[in-house]
């Protein structure tokens, strides 16, 4: 990558992102986002050079079925902290078009306070088909945030398939919404994403609403209170609040901040970063390989015909991926 006015040398990337120069910062996240090959050496060495300055921030992620409230409550939530003085940055997925692949953009209509605020950083990101609708260089994103000076990190999921581990795989506390009048819905929640959940806030508390709120507030307490909870020092709370109103909003932080302090007086967050990272890893290597398969002329060839193989029942899936490793290993 050549370093000229409309593509910024290595040194002017890392000096624009730790001065917290917001378009800087958008082109940088673009670079790690870009697939192309002579992109990706370029990356590498910015994400190398910008990772002394990372790790403070406070990692949040925050998931729900789709019309929970997920983006009206980040944009009540990210105006409170930064009426706080944070600065914020919120990394939300965004469904990508099936025609294009780019991102529709939805997210930073619905978040108007904060993408309009100069202390907060709105970075819609395209899932691309991702398992479980996490942009792939969403971890990269965040680091760049970091780097950039911004306290507060916020990433939303689009609520489906395996985007719940994912984000709670590069997050501090996971914060899962719900809807108020849980009852026969709440047979039909994944037992999973309770399981994940550092807080259950149930939205929508507002109006005729707010009994309701309450009702479906009790049986998640229920629901979690036989589950048991994953970590030894923190008993998720559960709490109701709206999004649409603001109230319970101030609560809701309390309640991240409490469990950050928890887990540090438990010493449990370091451990909890550190498994993060190695688990990143083999994220990035699980990916590296499968582009390798892409890429490779000999093994694009081939690949096709295995997967017919093994779909007719002609060649056993164990030695499919045998044939596979051992033409990677050429």
């Amino acid at each position: 990558m050549i370093a000229t006015a409309a593509a910024p040398s290595l040194d002017e990337l890392v000096d624009g992102v730790q001065a917290g120069n917001r378009a800087v910062l958008a082109r940088a996240i673009t670079l790690v986002e870009s697939r192309k090959v002579e992109h990706r050496a370029l990356a590498v060495r910015l994400m190398q050079r910008i990772l002394p300055f990372t790790g403070k921030a406070m990692r949040v992620g925050i998931t729900g079925v789709p019309g929970v409230g997920k983006s009206t409550t980040i944009d009540a939530l990210g105006t409170h902290l930064l009426e706080q003085g944070h600065r914020v940055a919120v990394l939300a997925v965004d469904p990508s078009s099936s025609r294009t692949g780019g991102s529709i953009l939805g997210d930073k209509t619905r978040m108007a306070r904060l993408s309009m605020d100069e202390r907060a950083f709105v970075r819609p990101s395209p899932a691309s088909g991702t398992l479980g609708g996490v942009a792939s260089k969403t971890r990269e994103t965040l680091l760049l945030c970091e780097a950039a000076g911004y306290d507060v990190i916020i990433i939303e999921t689009v609520g489906v398939g395996q985007s719940e581990t994912a984000v709670a795989d590069m997050t501090d506390t996971f914060l899962v919404l719900m809807l108020p009048g849980a009852g026969d819905e709440l047979q039909g929640i994944k037992k999973g994403v309770l399981e994940l959940a550092d807080i259950v806030a149930v939205n929508k508390a507002d109006g005729d609403n707010i009994h309701r709120a309450r009702a479906a507030a009790a049986e998640y307490r229920a629901a979690l209170h036989v589950l048991g909870s994953r970590e030894d020092h923190w008993s998720p709370p559960v709490l109701t609040y709206s999004g649409l109103t603001g109230d319970g909003v101030d609560a809701l932080w309390v309640q991240v901040v409490q469990h950050r302090a928890a887990s540090l007086n438990a010493g449990a967050f370091e451990g909890r970063r550190q498994r993060q990272q190695v688990r990143w890893m083999w994220t990035l290597l699980d990916d590296r390989l499968r582009d390798r398969i892409r890429s490779d002329a000999r093994l694009r060839a081939r690949v096709p015909a295995i997967e017919r193989e093994v779909g007719e029942g002609r060649l056993d899936p164990a030695l499919a991926a045998s044939e596979i490793a051992a033409l990677l290993a050429l």
